[in-house]
């Protein structure tokens, strides 16, 4: 079974060639630990994101892995450096199949 949720980007659409800047990244998902239990005793399964990946014109910039202990729609704040203009692609994953994707452009002069 295929989840998604909504995603937001935060970063600026232009910038200075060799300008650092900041990027925030946040997917809504409930996120489920794995270790709670139900009022009836009955384990409640895990249901996270597992990993963030963002790709600046397909070359990957940053990288994240997440485990239990993350709360709910995990923001995600990186920098990376603004080499060209082009296209910053983010994608999740977690379980139950879950994924989402979302992409911005940046113009660098």
């Amino acid at each position: 079974m295929s989840k998604t949720s909504r995603t937001s980007i935060t970063m600026p659409a232009q910038a200075k060639k060799d300008a650092i800047i900041e990027i925030r990244a946040i997917a809504q998902h409930d996120m489920e630990t794995g270790f709670r239990f139900t009022e009836a005793g009955k384990l409640v399964p895990r249901d996270i994101i597992r990993t963030f990946v963002c790709r600046y014109n397909g070359t990957e910039v940053f990288k994240a892995e997440f485990f239990p202990g993350t709360g709910a729609n995990p923001l995600i704040i990186f920098t990376t450096i603004a080499t060209e203009s082009g296209v910053l692609q983010f994608e999740w994953e977690g379980d139950d199949g879950y994924q989402a994707f979302n992409q911005s452009q940046i113009t660098v002069t």
